[in-house]
Formats: C-alpha cells, structure tokens, sequence
C-alpha cells in the first residue's frame, strides 16, 4: 500500500479581506470587521494578545479594525514561503505572503505542491482557533452575525468545488450553547464535520466542561457526528514560565495545554453521556500521550472515589481515549515509535499551513519519513485514513 497524499488535521485560512463587508447584511456595514492598511506597531493587549497602535516608526502592515480591537497580520501565521530565518512575528501586508494562506486556487496548487490530499483549516489570528475574536465583543448581535459570515463563508468560498480536499471546519458562538447547538445543526444540514472549541474554556472566563454547561452544544455535535477540534491556543493562553524566557520556551510548551485538555476530557465522564462524540486534539503533538493514558488508568485503578472519579467512568480512562480521541502531530518521531500506546487509530497528520511551524512544501516527504517504520496499512491510516474516517471525507 503507497501512500500518495496526506489528509492534514490542523491547517489554517487567513480571512480574506472583504470576507464581512461582502456578506453582512447592510445594517451591519459600518461595524462589520475590515481591513486597513496603517503604519505602526505592536504593543502587548487584553486577553493574551499584541494590538496594533499607529504611530510613524514601525511597518506598514494590514489591520483589522473591529469594535475596539486593531488586530496585524504578523509573519509568523502566514509564514509559508519566507526563510526560517525570516520567520518573526513582525507586521506584514496580504501583498508580502502567499496567495495561498487565503485564495482558494492557490491553496489547492499548494496543496498539489505538498502531496496534501485534503486540508481541514481552522480560523488565523483574527478569528483566533476557537473564534474567541467574536466571544470578547461587545455586540454580540453583530458577532453572532459575523460568526455566521465566516461559517458561510468556508462553506460556499473556501470549500466549494474543492472535490473534498479544502474540509470546512465551524466556528459558534461561545456565549451561548444553544446558539452554538443551533449553528452546529444549520452547518451539518451542509455537510460540515468539524467545529473548533476552546482547550479549556475556563481560561476564557468560561464554564469548564464539567459544570453541564456545554450539553446542549455537545449534544449537537454528538447527534450531526460533527468532531470538536481543540487548537492549542484555543484558550487564548500558551505555557511559559516567565515573563523574560526566550519564545523558544513558548514554543516548546504547547503540548502541556494539550495535555491539560486530554486529562480533562478523560475526567469528564462526557464520553459516558455522548458516546458518539469524537474530540481531537490539534498541534498536539503524540509523544507525551502514553505518560498520561498510564497515569489516568493508575489513579482509576487506585480509588476511583478518592480521586473524584465517582462513578462517573464506567471504564478505564484509556478506554474512553481510544474510543473517543485523536491526536495530531507535524514532526514528533518519539511518537511515531510508540504508535502502539498512542492508538495506531488515534494519531494523525498535520501540516499547520501557513504557520511558522508548518512543513510545508515538504510535507508528504516529511510525513512519509517519520512514518517509514511502520507498517504500511498503519502508515495510511496515520497519513490519511484516521482524518478522513473523523471527517467523514470517505
């Protein structure tokens, strides 16, 4: 069995420019979302996140003007195509990166250019990975209108006669459940499997996924079989360990949020209550899963009571992962030599297009050596075969 293409779990769409001012209805066009290009800089802002601020020293780059948020479009997330060694979080124009970080066309030639068969891409740094953008308004007539534009969007434009390959991933409106629930039914009505959610909502200032809170949502997505796909960063929070580590310590941490979420979910007993309900884990990576499946099954194993577990888990925590669970990774051979312990059905691949850590043109090449190992029918399953059976692309 050859591998010709990869399916990836975690790419991203940069939002075209005219996205809201072309589909808001009209009493929405003076405060719909748009783009201005200014010359400025980024200072630090509310909930986790660098603002712009004109000013004459700095870069011309394009901002998203919304409510009170200036929000750049930085390097870093629309990073294909620069030198590594180009590769910042400084300020850029649509004109500086490439047209496939938000055109169509140009992302399927792209994807060509990779071996990537198909591409599921959440929101960029405007929307943010869980749509935490329209959570932080202050309108949330107006958000809950721009929520919709966006989900219309990815499904008429940036999925469209793409033949499968471009997977349109939802985002809903994380104030209310029931709204979010309702979003999620009209988007399954389109074929849509995949909807974005907070790692932890708590962070955000949420209810977590203990308090009963989310049912109406995850019911939803449990009936439509639609898979929540949990971003790192999707809490508007990543690990560090202090104020003046270098980034490098940012950016190797991201796994201990994933981390936090799969201990979460594996308490929850939600798995119990949905039995239908699929979540991944997107930029997971996969080498840090068997510690905390062992651990989770020791503490189980140990006083179910004592620990608070109750009888909220009728099984073993690992059981309701392998079930229930998925895990992505980009580059991680540590993982992809334990696959035994990590769930030869659970580990999938990912690209991160357009983003700083992306493989990308390399990305079959990449994914083919890391896989080279195992077994040819596990190695389709981890490149392609656990995606689309989770997308329901088959």
């Amino acid at each position: 069995m050859t591998v010709t293409g990869i399916v990836s779990a975690d790419d991203h769409v940069v939002e075209p420019a005219n996205l809201w001012t072309s589909r808001l209805p009209q009493k929405f066009q003076d405060r719909a979302p748009r783009l201005v290009r200014e010359h400025g800089h980024l200072v630090p802002g509310p909930n986790n996140e660098s603002q712009f601020k004109v000013s004459d020293e700095g870069d011309w780059a394009d901002i998203w003007h919304y409510e009170d948020f200036r929000v750049g479009l930085i390097n870093g997330a629309a990073a294909v195509g620069f030198g590594r060694e180009d590769i910042q979080d400084g300020l850029v124009t649509y004109d500086q990166i490439r047209p496939g970080c938000y055109e169509q066309k140009a992302r399927l030639e792209d994807m060509d250019a990779a071996g990537i068969e198909a591409s599921l891409c959440f929101p960029n740094t405007f929307v943010r990975f869980s749509g935490q953008r329209f959570f932080f308004a202050k309108d949330k007539e107006l958000a809950l209108a721009c929520i919709k534009a966006y989900n219309d969007f990815i499904v008429e434009e940036w999925s469209a006669n793409s033949n499968n390959r471009l997977v349109p991933c939802s985002i809903v409106p994380l104030w209310d459940p029931k709204l979010a629930a309702e979003e999620i039914r009209r988007q399954a009505a389109r074929g849509v499997r995949a909807v974005t959610f907070s790692e932890m909502p708590p962070y955000l200032g949420l209810p977590s996924i203990y308090s009963g809170h989310w049912d109406p949502f995850f019911q939803a997505c449990s009936e439509t079989r639609t898979a929540l796909m949990l971003h790192v960063g999707s809490s508007s929070q990543l690990p560090n360990t202090s104020a003046d580590a270098p980034f490098v310590v940012v950016h190797a941490l991201p796994s201990n949020n994933s981390a936090a979420a799969l201990v979460d979910w594996l308490s929850s007993g939600k798995f119990e209550q949905f039995p239908d309900l699929k979540v991944c884990l997107a930029e997971s990576n996969i080498g840090w899963v068997p510690y905390f499946l062992q651990r989770m099954d020791m503490l189980w194993d140990g006083g179910r009571e004592f620990n608070g577990l109750g009888e909220r888990l009728k099984k073993r925590p690992s059981e309701y992962y392998y079930s229930n669970m998925f895990v992505t990774f980009f580059s991680d051979e540590f993982g992809t030599k334990n696959l035994e312990e990590i769930g030869v059905d659970n580990a999938i691949f990912e690209t991160d297009y357009p983003h700083g850590d992306s493989t990308w043109p390399n990305c079959l090449q990449v994914g083919m050596d890391q896989t080279a190992h195992l077994d040819p029918a596990v190695r389709e399953k981890v490149l392609r075969g656990n995606a689309r059976r989770l997308f329901g692309l088959d």
